[in-house]
């Protein structure tokens, strides 16, 4: 019987259906004001793609910063968890997860069972979250999506101190107003992200093959600077804002089975 995972972010809500490991439906909403809601919607439009009801599935699992909101749910695992998981289902080989959500930061150390053995997570701070670069795009008057294409034209990264998101905007506004080119200024702002993130993931062993998930994943701007930061490719799913809804949907699995 087919599986679900939610996962209930702070921007977006998605959720994954699984049927014999095998990803069948897949849905993404703005998370919005209402936690439960929109953890309920996104559940329900990938049981519309997959064909099926509710009652079809054997189990359904919450993950994320809403999860507790997800009263339709048979269990909740935490977002660790659940991104280990997804993480080590989607490529075996890796070791250490990178997650880049849209209000936190991890990295996480996994054995080759997508076990965590240790991690660090950054939920006190926005730099280099989804939200900081938001606001950064903002203040540049650029789309969000087109950040990472453009920073890759950069032959000179501008210099941003900062990572702070009040005083990166600040900074921001500044080399715009000395003429710095946005192509530097937004290669200089991942740059900085990618230090920030570097500093935090020192304090696991990182160990090869590093993977990333998270809607920032999706920037290959920000790959590209942590590559460099990290000497070593960076691997990308291809949905990896998916990742923790499809952990909490094999960990679904798992349950129905045991």
């Amino acid at each position: 019987m087919p599986v679900a995972g939610v996962d209930i972010g702070s921007l977006t809500a998605k959720a994954v259906i699984l049927e014999d490991s095998t990803i069948v439906a897949t849905s993404l909403v703005p998370t919005g004001h209402n936690s439960r809601q929109s953890g309920r919607r996104t559940l329900d439009l990938a049981l519309e793609q997959a064909g099926i009801s509710e009652g079809d599935l054997a189990g359904i699992v919450a993950t994320g910063y809403g999860r507790l909101a997800a009263d339709f749910t048979q269990d909740k695992v935490t977002e660790i968890t659940c991104h280990a998981r997804g993480a080590h289902f989607t490529i075996p080989e890796a070791r250490t997860v990178i997650d880049l959500g849209g209000q936190d930061s991890k990295a996480i150390a996994i054995d080759g069972r997508g076990k965590v053995l240790d991690f660090v997570m950054n939920d006190k701070c926005s730099a280099g979250t989804g939200r900081f670069l938001e606001v950064m795009a903002h203040a540049l008057e650029i789309e969000l999506d087109d950040l990472g294409a453009l920073s890759l034209e950069s032959d000179s990264p501008a210099s941003i101190s900062s990572v702070c998101t009040v005083f990166a905007e600040s900074e921001v506004v500044s080399r715009v107003a000395e003429g710095v080119s946005k192509v530097d200024i937004v290669a200089g702002i991942h740059q900085a992200i990618a230090s920030r993130i570097y500093a935090m993931a020192a304090r696991v062993p990182v160990e090869q093959k590093i993977i990333m998930t998270g809607g920032v994943a999706r920037n290959r701007g920000v790959v590209k600077a942590l590559e460099k930061r990290f000497a070593s490719e960076i691997l990308v799913p291809e949905m990896p804002q998916h990742t923790g809804a499809l952990g909490a949907a094999l960990i679904a699995g798992e349950r129905a089975n045991a």
